[in-house]
């Protein structure tokens, strides 16, 4: 055995994050809640996000939506690496994110000011 298996993988795991249905969300939670699978949730939204950013149209408000349902969502160990994420890029769609998991609150509840 060498080790965990690789599924989801990134492709799988951005196409949730594309189409961001019901049980698209529902799948993103079970990834969340296992941290062996962390590195794969976070591949997968790099290429989300570098896919949105190639995009002819940028659906800001869907990105922001996105941001924001996983700041409320993740738990507390993917919150600095959500907004290292979003703050990765200078570009629109990096951004849109950002401003949905700003708006979250979820790195204030995990690191609140003293």
């Amino acid at each position: 055995m060498s080790g965990p298996a690789a599924f989801p993988d990134r492709d799988t795991t951005a196409s949730k994050f594309s189409s961001f249905g019901e049980a698209d969300q529902a799948f993103i939670k079970l990834l969340m809640a296992n941290p062996e699978q962390d590195e794969m949730l976070m591949e997968g939204l790099y290429s989300h996000l570098d896919l949105a950013a190639e995009a002819r149209f940028l659906n800001s408000l869907k990105l922001e939506k996105l941001g924001e349902w996983l700041g409320d969502e993740a738990p507390a160990r993917l919150q600095m690496r959500l907004m290292e994420a979003a703050r990765s890029s200078q570009h629109p769609a990096y951004q849109a994110f950002k401003t949905g998991l700003t708006r979250s609150g979820g790195l204030q509840r995990v690191y609140p000011k003293a």
